[in-house]
C-alpha cells in the first residue's frame, strides 16, 4: 500500500458540520415523528395489555442487539478505519475493505440469527424473566421474537451501508431509512392485523419486512460512489481484524444506555402488567430530541473526527468537539425541560386513544419525567463518545461503561421499590448522567477536550432562553383533566400552540440577547 494515491472515492465540497447536521435532524426529525404516529397506530390497537407487552419484548431484543452491536460497537469501530483508508489508500483498496468486512460480518450475522431464532424461548425468559409462568404471554412473545429476530441480520447489514455512505458525506439516505420501519409498521397494524388470529402478529411481520426495505433501499446509493459491497468473508485481511479488535471494547463503551435500558425491562417484568408498555411509550417520546439532533450531531461529526486525528489535527479535533456539546446544550436543555412540563399533555395527545386508558397515561408521564431528566446528558454522551472511538481509544470507554452499569444497578434496586417503573427510569438518567460526565472529565483530563471562548455568554443565553420558555408554556398549557376529555383534534391544536409558542419565545430570546446563526457554524 501506499500514501500517495488518488482518493477513494469521488469527491465533492466537503458540507459544513451545521448544515450536514441539520439534514440528517430533519430526515431523523421526520422517522421520529412517523415513529410516533405508529405509537399512536400501535396503543390505539393494543394500548398496555399483556400482548403488547409480548410485542415490546420480542421487537426490543433484536432491537437492542442492533444498537448495541451494528449502530453501536461496529460503525464505532468501522468508520474510523474506513475514514482512514479513504484519506490514505485507493479506491480499490478501500472497496476491498468493504467486501471483507461486509462478509465477514454477513456470516457471523447469520450464526447469530440462526441461534436467536432456535433459542427464542431461552432470549424471552433471559430478557424477560417475569415472563416465566405466564404461559400465554411467554409462548406469544417466543413466536413473535422467531419473526422479528431476523430483523438483526438485515438492519447490521443496513447500518454498515449507512457508515459508508455517511463517510462519504451522503448523511441524508441513512437518515432517512428508519422511516420505512415505521412506515411499515404503520402498514401491517392497519392493514394486516385481521388476517391473524392474534393480530399482534401483524406487527411482527411487519418488522421483518422493514428490515428488507431499509437494507435494498440503500444498495443504489452504495453503487452511486462505487462501493458497492461485494461479500467476502476474510477474518485476516488487516482491516478487519482492526475493527473486530475496536469492537470488543466498544460494545460497552458506546452501548452502556441501551443495557441499562435493557435491565429496564428486566426488572420492569417483574412489577405490574403496563409497565413496560409505559416505559416504552416514555422512552420513545424522550428519544425524539436524542434521535432528532443528538444522533445526529454524533453522526456527522465522527467522520470529521476521524479524519481530523488521521491529518493530525489536535485544534480542530478539539473545536469540533466542543462545537457538538453547545449545539447538544441548546437542543437538550429546552427539550428536557419542555417533557418535565408537558409530560401528561404529550402522553395524552399521542397515545390516549382506543385501548390506552388515562391510567396509563397517569403512568406512562410519571416515566418520561423521570427519563426527561437525562434527555440532556443522553444526548451528549453521542457526542463526547466519538471524541475516543475516532482516535480509536476503546479502553477508556469501556471502563466507564462498567462503573456506569453497575451504577446504574444500584439505582434500580434503590429506586424501584418506592417509584416502581418510573425509578427504573430515573435510575437510567442517573447512571447516564454519570456516563456523560466521565466521558466529558476523561476527555478534559487528556487534553483533547479544549473548551473555546465564549461558553460564558453562550450559558447566560441558554439559561434566559429557557426560563422564558418555562414561564410561556406553564402560562399557557390546560390542566391535566382537560387534556382527558378533548377529541384528538383539540389536543394537536392545543399542543401546537404550546409548542409554537415554546420555540418562538425560545428562540426569540436568544436572538434578542445577541445570538446570531454565523454562532452556530463550524
Amino acid at each position: 500500500m501506499t500514501d500517495t494515491t488518488p482518493p477513494a472515492a469521488p469527491e465533492r465540497k466537503a458540507p459544513s458540520l451545521l448544515r450536514s447536521g441539520m439534514v440528517v435532524s430533519i430526515m431523523t426529525l421526520l422517522s421520529r415523528i412517523l415513529g410516533m404516529v405508529r405509537d399512536v397506530v400501535v396503543a390505539a390497537y393494543f394500548g398496555s395489555k399483556s400482548e403488547a407487552d409480548a410485542f415490546f419484548i420480542a421487537f426490543k431484543i433484536p432491537n437492542f442487539l442492533r444498537r448495541l452491536f451494528a449502530e453501536g460497537a461496529f460503525a464505532q469501530a468501522f468508520v474510523p478505519v474506513l475514514s482512514e483508508y479513504r484519506t490514505r489508500f485507493t479506491l480499490a483498496e478501500v472497496q476491498n475493505l468493504v467486501n471483507r468486512v461486509s462478509g465477514t460480518l454477513g456470516v457471523t450475522l447469520a450464526g447469530i440469527t440462526l441461534l436467536g431464532v432456535a433459542g427464542a424461548p431461552v432470549l424471552i425468559t433471559l430478557f424477560a424473566p417475569g415472563f416465566h409462568g405466564q404461559t400465554e404471554k411467554l409462548a406469544l412473545a417466543t413466536d413473535m421474537l422467531r419473526i422479528t429476530f431476523p430483523y438483526l441480520f438485515l438492519i447490521s447489514l443496513t447500518a454498515l451501508c449507512g457508515s459508508i455512505l455517511n463517510s462519504y458525506g451522503r448523511f441524508a439516505v441513512p437518515a432517512f431509512t428508519p422511516v420505512l420501519l415505521n412506515l411499515s409498521m404503520i402498514g401491517a397494524t392497519l392493514f394486516l392485523t385481521p388476517y391473524f388470529d392474534q393480530p399482534i402478529m401483524a406487527l411482527a411481520w411487519g418488522v421483518f419486512i422493514a428490515g428488507i426495505a431499509q437494507l435494498l433501499f440503500q444498495l443504489p446509493f452504495l453503487a452511486q460512489i462505487k462501493l458497492l459491497p461485494v461479500p467476502r468473508p476474510d477474518r485476516r485481511h488487516e482491516g478487519v481484524k482492526r475493527i473486530m479488535t475496536l469492537m470488543v471494547p466498544a460494545l460497552f463503551g458506546v452501548s452502556v444506555s441501551q443495557i441499562n435500558l435493557l435491565l429496564d425491562t428486566v426488572l420492569a417484568s417483574f412489577l405490574q402488567t403496563g409497565s413496560i408498555s409505559w416505559l416504552y411509550y416514555a422512552d420513545r417520546l424522550s428519544e425524539l430530541p436524542l434521535g432528532a439532533f443528538g444522533i445526529a450531531i454524533g453522526t456527522v461529526i465522527l467522520p470529521a473526527l476521524s479524519r481530523q486525528h488521521a491529518g493530525e489535527d489536535p485544534k480542530a479535533f478539539a473545536a469540533t468537539l466542543d462545537w457538538a456539546v453547545r449545539m447538544v446544550l441548546l437542543v437538550g436543555v429546552p427539550a428536557a425541560l419542555a417533557l418535565l412540563l408537558l409530560a401528561e399533555p404529550l402522553i395524552a395527545t399521542l397515545f390516549h386513544y382506543g385501548a390506552m386508558t388515562e391510567g396509563d397515561v397517569v403512568q406512562s408521564a410519571n416515566a418520561l419525567r423521570a427519563y426527561a431528566v437525562g434527555v440532556m446528558t443522553f444526548m451528549l454522551i453521542k457526542v463526547l463518545a466519538p471524541g475516543y472511538f475516532a482516535r480509536q481509544d476503546m479502553k477508556t470507554p469501556v471502563k466507564i461503561a462498567i462503573t456506569c452499569m453497575g451504577a446504574n444497578m444500584v439505582f434500580n434496586l434503590i429506586l424501584v421499590w418506592p417509584l416502581a417503573h418510573a425509578g427504573l427510569a430515573l435510575a437510567t438518567s442517573m447512571s447516564a448522567l454519570l456516563n456523560a460526565g466521565l466521558l466529558w472529565w476523561g476527555l478534559r483530563k487528556a487534553g483533547i477536550y479544549q473548551a473555546q471562548p465564549g461558553w460564558l455568554l453562550f450559558t447566560l443565553r441558554l439559561v434566559l432562553a429557557c426560563v422564558a420558555l418555562a414561564v410561556v408554556v406553564l402560562w399557557l398549557v390546560p390542566g391535566v383533566e382537560q387534556w382527558f376529555l378533548w377529541g384528538w383534534q383539540q389536543k394537536v391544536w392545543q399542543m401546537s400552540i404550546l409548542v409554537a409558542a415554546g420555540i418562538g419565545v425560545f428562540i426569540a430570546t436568544l436572538a434578542a440577547s445577541g445570538m446570531r446563526v454565523n454562532h452556530l457554524r463550524r
